[in-house]
């Protein structure tokens, strides 16, 4: 592998994957540019000018990483309902957020992965 001295790969003591993806780490310089959105990705890096959406192009599963998220979801949902009875309301209140935070921090997860390993493939 031919990458740069400040590959987060390459560099020991840095993040793994769900650090890197939580703080939007670029996979070249490390800086915190990959995401413009909570869930989507920047155009390039502010810093070292890496095109993401280079990278981000065969991303094709998102629709399959939500689809088995929110199956995962409601199979916890039955459950928590047939274990507690929860009101309506309460359930709303609890899920809603839940659900929101499962599938923005999934596909922040997926998305790095798929732009770091585009990445280091193309840096062969």
């Amino acid at each position: 592998m031919t990458a740069g001295p400040s590959d987060p790969v390459q560099n020991k003591g840095q993040p793994g994957l769900v650090s890197a993806a939580l703080s939007g780490l670029c996979p070249r310089c490390g800086a915190k540019t990959l995401f413009s959105e909570p869930a989507g990705l920047a155009e390039e890096c502010a810093n070292c000018g890496l095109d993401f959406f280079a990278l981000e192009r065969g991303g094709r599963f998102v629709g399959v990483v939500t689809m088995l998220l929110a199956l995962a979801l409601i199979m916890a949902a039955l459950a928590v309902d047939e274990w507690l009875r929860p009101p309506l309301w309460a359930s709303l209140v609890v899920w809603g957020p839940v659900t929101v935070g499962c599938v923005i921090g999934a596909l922040r997860i997926y998305k790095t992965m798929w732009v770091y390993h585009q990445y280091e493939e193309r840096s062969e």
